[in-house]
Parts: structure tokens; C-alpha cells; sequence
């Protein structure tokens, strides 16, 4: 096989890239955007920046005096503006060149942020639909200028033709599409209007739709965004945003937060979702630039800690990607993240302030958003702290309830070490809160910046121990002989076992163990087994003295009375092994296997042994 002679450049000559038109044009309709339907959103977009050059050109006419109209009746579509229209110079210059747009004129771009569309590619948008797109336009910048009509179909081919003034009598730009048989969802008369009002709905020059049945354009946008309306009261004004929260959410909002960033030309509501959402979920926020709707889902417009609330926004001056589904990144759209959580935190003050009745239910479905804030948040952690709801030893409470009656504040590491002590310490009178929970810990220790008169401390097992009350010497005594066989018996575990009274009597057994503690025995019984080896001297060189569990066995209760007055050895250790399974389990720790075989272990002995004694 030969292959054809390929002419050289000369060395060192520059070459252009050999484009595949029709390839490029699948590319950037197929894949750029995320679902045909957006063909509607960018003729649309197209049209308003038509306008808003035509605006700059007109400035003295009046509000309504350009618009855009819609029409479809099932064979066509059609989009057609009154703005600043095309020469047959501009349609060569930005139709028929892929990337190139007219808002980057040289008189257009320093101004360019007046516009939409800056990418030059959003008419290839309408290839999802249809195989050829039809423009007619006239410019009004050069009004003697004739009107030209463009034909650009999917394989990257156009014609340009002029044609006379009669065939478009007014400056502007008409769209017309014939979709293709596969195009029927997204370009029947009723889609076309709905896809019209769920992307143009605030767009602030007038847009009709006819459906070709011979009746009167339906207005698209009939009414201002309901932030710029007039209300006759205040509660009017309210009720209203509520009703469009819920109309665009689909959920009635706890409350409604008015936000308006003026620098940036941004208005709308953040409304408060009435339940809780996992912790981490991001909701989608719908994001309309210039009145156009950009974006269901921008993430990116609030931090990540406001995921209690789901805002609805206009804004001026904030970028589109080039699919004009997202925002840009960049320091702008930061700093309208940053003045939108202040609106958010403001809007908490007045409810801490003024509103105690709507902070309470917003902190009852919203406390871990707000602890996750106050973390971060010296404000915050000042002005909610003590509203914040924990799980303590008086029950579910407040820090400021609390406080009031525990000048010092005991706080657990973990839930199961709350579970293992709380009904113990509430007995004893001690205030324990449960600090295991996501960000609980870390608040709770806080507490003293805001309240100076409360301390608040780690709970110390010694602590616990120490609000024990012992049991005489004659009793100890009596019991000697079983706590020595029950030690025994429990040493597998590292488990030390102790005879004290507590309320409430009901309770047999407390076990006294810290994850810490069965962690550190967990790794010096790792440096015994690899004693000698590499990891035994690694794991020896962290050795520490291993703290030991305690089992502290409950004199007032009255099983634990008969028990330490067992004589017979085995029985006596197997009612030792069950009183620890017993305490093990109420701690709601994850069980180990051997303690696991443990219970079942003793539960069986336990029942052989009774049915032995009445036999």
C-alpha cells in the first residue's frame, strides 16, 4: 500500500486548524447543554439582548414600546424582537463565525455586562430541534441598511441573502425554526408557552406568545417580579412573597428573607424550608440573571451551612458559564455569597430579637445548620448559643435552661458514654449533656464566653465514681469473695468490678468504660501479641498504662444483694458475666463478639441453672 503525496509546508510556516463543521456543531449542541428545551431560554436571551442594545440606541422611547413575541403552532416556532436587529455585514461577522458575539463588539464590550449572552454560540442551541434556523433581520443602527436573511443548517453550511425593506418594514430579528419529527416534546404550542413563562416569567420587557388559533398573544410575563410590586401593607407584602415562595418551591415557608445586594444589582427571597434536611444536603437555587431564568440548581450562591433555606433571586451583575446553566466563579459571585449569609445571619438576630415564637420552630428543625454556623461564627455563637437545643440529663434543653440550674456542666465525648451515665448522674445531680453529636461538644465548651458564672468540663469517670456513695465495711466485707471471683471472671474484658450504693436502685450495674480506653487496651494487646517485632516496638513505643473498665455493681438494688450472696463459685461468675452483658448492652455500644458470646453464653447457664434447681 502506498501512501498519497502530502505537500509540505515550508519549515517554520504557520498552519490553521481544519475545522469539521458539522462535528463542532454536534459538539457544542449535544453536549454543552443539559437538555434540548434550552433552545427556547436562548432565542429568548438573544431577543432581550437585542433589545437592550436597541435601548441604548432609543433611550427617550417608551418602556413598552419594544418587545418580544412568541408563536408556535406545531409546524414552526418562531422568535421575534424589536431590538437593534442585523446588517448583512453583522450576520457574516457573528452568525456565520462560531464563538464570536455581538456583545463583544469593540463599542459594546466595556459595557458588555449590560448582556446576557457573551459566547457567540447560543444560536447552535437550536439545532437540537431542528436541522436549519432561519433568521430575517433589519438593523435599526442603520436604518437605510436593507434587510438580510440568513439560513445556517446542522452540517455548518449558510446562505446570506438581502432581500428588500418590505420583507421586514420594522428593525428587529425574527427566528424561525422547523423542528424535526424527533423535536415534538419541546416544541408543541403548549410546551413552547410553558418553557416561555418557566424561563421569561421576570423578564422586564413585555413577551406574548400566540399559538396560532387567531386569539391575542398571551402575555408571558404578565406582571413584575413580586419583589418589585407594591403592597398595600406590610403583612400584604409578606403573604405575597410566601405564596410565590410556594408557588416556585412547591413547600410553605417558615418565613420569608427579603435579600437586595444593590452593588450587584440583586433582589429576591430566601425562603426557610419548614423541616429539617440532612446534614450537608445542598438545595438548588433558582438564579435569574437580568430576569432571565439561568439556573434551578445553583449551589454556589449561598455557603454551604445555609442548606435551611432555598432563595429565588434576580440579579444584574453576576456571569454565566458558557452554557449559561451556572455561574462563574470568580470574585464577584464570592462576594455575593458573602453579603447574602450576612442577610441570612441578620435575619436570625431579629428573629433572636424580636421573634422568640418563629426562632423556636426554626431551631427546632434547623439546630444543626445553626450549630454548624455558630462553630465558625463568634456572632452567631453569641447570639444562639444559649437557644440552641442539646440532649442533657434534664432532657432535651436549652444551654441557657440548663445553666440555670447546673452551674457546672459536665460533657460527654460520646452518645454511648451519655447512655452508659445519664440516668446515674441525673440521680446524683449532676448536669451531663450529651456532647457526641455533630458539633455539640465544641459549643457546649463555649458556654462560659456567654455565660461567665457556668464552668464546663469533660465528664471524668472518677467524677462519676466520686457522687457514689460507699458501702459500709461489713458489707464489702460479705461481698469480698464474690467480687474477687466476678474480677476474674471479667478480666478478659480488662474489666475492674465495685460494690457502691446509687440511685436509682432499679439500675443493677453501671459500666464505666470510654471509647478511649477500649481503644488504648485494644492497642497494648496489639503490642503483647507482636511483642518482638517491628509493629510490637512501634506499637510498644506508644504503650501507655491502659485505663481498665469498671463494672460498679449497685448494693441498693435487689438482685445485685442476692447475687454477691452467692456461694456456689460457677454460679457466682456466670451472674457476674450476665450483670456486665446486661450493663454493656444499656450502654448501647457497639458489642464485641466475645461479649456478645458472653451474653448468650451466660443467659443460657443462667437458665440451665434454673431449671436444674426446680426439676
Amino acid at each position: 500500500m502506498t501512501l498519497p503525496d502530502i505537500p509540505l509546508s515550508p519549515a517554520g510556516a504557520d498552519r490553521t486548524f481544519q475545522v469539521d463543521l458539522r462535528g463542532l456543531v454536534d459538539l457544542l449542541s449535544h453536549h454543552l447543554y443539559s437538555s434540548p428545551r434550552v433552545y427556547l431560554r436562548e432565542l429568548m436571551q438573544n431577543a432581550v439582548d437585542a433589545l437592550t442594545a436597541r435601548r441604548r440606541l432609543e433611550p427617550a422611547a417608551p418602556a413598552d414600546a419594544f418587545g418580544i413575541r412568541l408563536y408556535a403552532d406545531g409546524s414552526v416556532v418562531r422568535v421575534e424582537d424589536d431590538g437593534v436587529g442585523l446588517t448583512e455585514g453583522d450576520v457574516h461577522t457573528f452568525l456565520a463565525t462560531i464563538g464570536r458575539s455581538s456583545k463583544r463588539a469593540e463599542k459594546i464590550a466595556e459595557q458588555r455586562a449590560d448582556f446576557i449572552g457573551q459566547f457567540g454560540i447560543g444560536l447552535l442551541s437550536c439545532f437540537l430541534v431542528a436541522d436549519e434556523i432561519h433568521v430575517l433581520s433589519r438593523s435599526a443602527a442603520t436604518p437605510e441598511a436593507p434587510a438580510v436573511e440568513w439560513r445556517g443548517r446542522g452540517d455548518g453550511s449558510y446562505t446570506v441573502r438581502t432581500l428588500p425593506a418590505s420583507a421586514r418594514p420594522r428593525p428587529g430579528t425574527t427566528v424561525t425554526l422547523t423542528p424535526r419529527a424527533d423535536a415534538g416534546e419541546w416544541t408543541r404550542p403548549a410546551q413552547v408557552h410553558t418553557l416561555a413563562r418557566h424561563f421569561g416569567s421576570l423578564l422586564r420587557h413585555p413577551v406574548t406568545f400566540d399559538d396560532g388559533t387567531g386569539g391575542p398573544g398571551a402575555p408571558v410575563n404578565p406582571e413584575p417580579a413580586p419583589w418589585a410590586r407594591t403592597y398595600p401593607t406590610p403583612g400584604a407584602r409578606s403573604r405575597a412573597l410566601a405564596a410565590y415562595g410556594a408557588e416556585v418551591f412547591g413547600f410553605t415557608p417558615l418565613d420569608t428573607i427579603e435579600l437586595d445586594l444593590p452593588a450587584v444589582g440583586l433582589k429576591g427571597i430566601a425562603c426557610v424550608l419548614p423541616e429539617a434536611v440532612p446534614a450537608g444536603r445542598r438545595h438548588g437555587h433558582r438564579v435569574h440573571v437580568k430576569g432571565m431564568l439561568l439556573s434551578e440548581q445553583a449551589e454556589e450562591i449561598l455557603p454551604e451551612w445555609a442548606f435551611f433555606v432555598r432563595c429565588v433571586v434576580d440579579a444584574e451583575s453576576l456571569r454565566p458559564t458558557a452554557s449559561r446553566e451556572s455561574l462563574y466563579e470568580d470574585d464577584t459571585l464570592a462576594a455575593v455569597r458573602d453579603a447574602l449569609a450576612e442577610r441570612l445571619r441578620a435575619w436570625m438576630a431579629r428573629a433572636a430579637a424580636s421573634d422568640p415564637d418563629l426562632l423556636a420552630r426554626f431551631l427546632q428543625a434547623h439546630h444543626l445548620a445553626v450549630k454548624s454556623l455558630a462553630v465558625h461564627d463568634d456572632e452567631i455563637l453569641r447570639m444562639l448559643l444559649p437557644w440552641l437545643p442539646f440532649e442533657t440529663t434534664d432532657g432535651h434543653s436549652t444551654l441557657d435552661e440548663f445553666a440555670r440550674t447546673h452551674r457546672t456542666v459536665l460533657v460527654t465525648s460520646s452518645v454511648e458514654e451519655f447512655r452508659q451515665v445519664a440516668a446515674i448522674a441525673s440521680a446524683a445531680g449532676l448536669g451531663v449533656i450529651n456532647g457526641g453529636y455533630t458539633y455539640d461538644r465544641e459549643l457546649v465548651h463555649r458556654l462560659p464566653e456567654i455565660r461567665p458564672e457556668v464552668s464546663v468540663a469533660d465528664l471524668d469517670p472518677a467524677t462519676l465514681t466520686a457522687h457514689l456513695d460507699p458501702v459500709d465495711r461489713e458489707t464489702e466485707l460479705a461481698a469480698a469473695a464474690y467480687l474477687a471471683l466476678a474480677r476474674d471472671a471479667l478480666a478478659v474484658f480488662d474489666c475492674d468490678v465495685a460494690l457502691r450504693t446509687f440511685q436509682p436502685a432499679s439500675a443493677p450495674a453501671l459500666l464505666m468504660d470510654s471509647r478511649e480506653a477500649r481503644h488504648e487496651r485494644t492497642r497494648s494487646q496489639l503490642a503483647r501479641e507482636q511483642e518482638g517485632g517491628v509493629w510490637g516496638d512501634i506499637l510498644g513505643a506508644l504503650r501507655q498504662e491502659a485505663p481498665r473498665a469498671q463494672l460498679i455493681l449497685n448494693q441498693l438494688n435487689p438482685l445485685v444483694r442476692t447475687a454477691v450472696a452467692i456461694d456456689e463459685p460457677e454460679l457466682a461468675r456466670t451472674s457476674a458475666e450476665a450483670l456486665y452483658g446486661q450493663a454493656a448492652m444499656l450502654s448501647r455500644r457497639p458489642l464485641r463478639p466475645a461479649e456478645s458470646s458472653l451474653i448468650n453464653r451466660s443467659f443460657l447457664d443462667l437458665l440451665a441453672h434454673a431449671l436444674r434447681k426446680d426439676s
